[in-house]
């Protein structure tokens, strides 16, 4: 199997894939011992050939031609979970593919589940079996063995037939919107753009004071900002709990950071140790009116949660109905949301989500639809049809 380690060889491949209206791709990489992914690894394949990248040779070889075909919007590029993918595009070319097909995505609308692995697909699509032995190997590790690189390729060649067979799906039930209305989401440059003053966010919030998150932040913030500069993941830089102790502690010397228990021994006379102090004392010198405001919880109106336990009875009757994934419809949280607002600011309300379950949630909401048991199935009723006419009205699925 010959590996592609030269620019010449990459830009005839590029040049071959340009050729076809779609090209299949995916990534191999490692990222426990850094903060950005290391590139291992790069599989392409169109209809005419499949390829392999070594990204890692010791040879002339600029990824340019590869960008460039990433960049090409005459040729669709399908991934398969294609998040992680994407980044490294963009963290490396500067750029984001487009455009884009996620099989993944586009399983759960075609009804295949949620979050629907390659290898299940694979199997449901092209009744093909992939060997998953090789899924956790490392590889940075040169040479790289003729079952890694068969594991390798196989991730875009049955990805070819999984796409067409997807995309003839989504047409017949003219659901292919639905799809382009997720990957405006994939390739918007605000999913990959990373901002450390908003690295707060991912982390618990276990603190109950102002001042406290003020510390936080800023503690989040340099340790994003180390994590970048020295390329290695958040936690070598500092640890969570060791943010926490930090904002509830506030230590403003040396010695208090000493006693610190998160802290390791000599700790206070590195270089961090001056960075943090300083991120400290200057969250501490901020005027009581400059403080962030502790998130609030969301309060829900009385009855709410009655309102969301049939908020979810509908949303399973809509997607047995319809053959779609729940999850990408909405989850809790949007139906918490729906049923404290009816203009609540969630996806199950815009688009086509809002046509096939949006607005029945919202009339679901004010009386104007209505759950039942009907010949053991649970059934929609709709209250205003059914006042305005001799017939019942009644929408039944497939819950038993």
């Amino acid at each position: 199997m010959k590996i592609i380690e030269t620019t010449d060889a990459l830009a005839a491949a590029c040049t071959l894939l340009a050729q076809s209206d779609y090209v299949t791709v995916d990534t191999e990489f490692m990222r426990e011992s850094t903060y950005w992914p290391k590139l291992c690894l790069i599989q392409m394949a169109g209809p005419e050939g499949a390829f392999i990248v070594d990204p890692l040779t010791e040879k002339d070889l600029d990824l340019q031609p590869f960008f460039d075909l990433m960049a090409d919007e005459s040729t669709v590029k399908v991934f398969h979970a294609g998040r992680q993918d994407i980044e490294i595009v963009y963290n490396l070319g500067g750029l984001i593919p487009h455009p884009v097909f996620d099989s993944q995505v586009a399983a759960m609308v075609c009804g295949f589940g949620d979050s629907i692995s390659y290898d299940q697909l694979v199997w449901r699509i092209a009744d093909q079996r992939i060997d998953k032995s090789s899924r956790f190997t490392d590889w940075s590790r040169r040479p790289l063995s003729d079952k890694q690189l068969t594991y390798a390729l196989a991730d875009v060649t049955h990805l070819r037939e999984v796409y067409i067979a997807l995309k003839a799906n989504l047409e017949e039930q003219d659901r292919s919107h639905w799809v382009s209305e997720e990957m405006e989401i994939l390739t918007s440059e605000k999913t990959y753009r990373v901002d450390p003053s908003e690295a707060w966010q991912r982390m618990k919030l276990r603190i109950k004071k102002p001042i406290e998150l003020a510390i936080m932040q800023s503690m989040a913030k340099w340790r994003e900002q180390e994590a970048q500069r020295r390329d290695v993941p958040r936690g070598r830089v500092l640890k969570d709990d060791a943010i926490y102790e930090l904002a509830m502690q506030a230590p403003r010397t040396p010695e208090a950071l000493s006693r610190l228990r998160t802290m390791p021994k000599g700790f206070e006379r590195s270089r961090a140790a001056e960075d943090i102090l300083g991120a400290v004392e200057k969250a501490c010198s901020l005027p009581k009116k400059d403080l962030p405001r502790l998130p609030r919880g969301r309060v829900m109106p009385e009855g709410s949660q009655a309102v969301v336990e049939m908020l979810k009875v509908l949303l399973k009757i809509i997607v047995a109905k319809h053959g779609v994934a729940a999850k990408v419809i909405a989850n809790v949280d949007d139906l918490e949301q729906i049923a404290a607002d009816d203009n609540a600011d969630v996806a199950a309300l815009k688009g086509w989500r809002r046509d096939l379950f949006g607005k029945d949630a919202l009339r679901l909401k004010h009386g104007k639809l209505a759950l039942a048991i009907v010949d053991r199935k649970t059934a929609v009723i709709d209250i205003e049809q059914l006042q305005s006419s001799d017939e019942p009205a009644l929408r039944t699925s497939a819950l038993g």
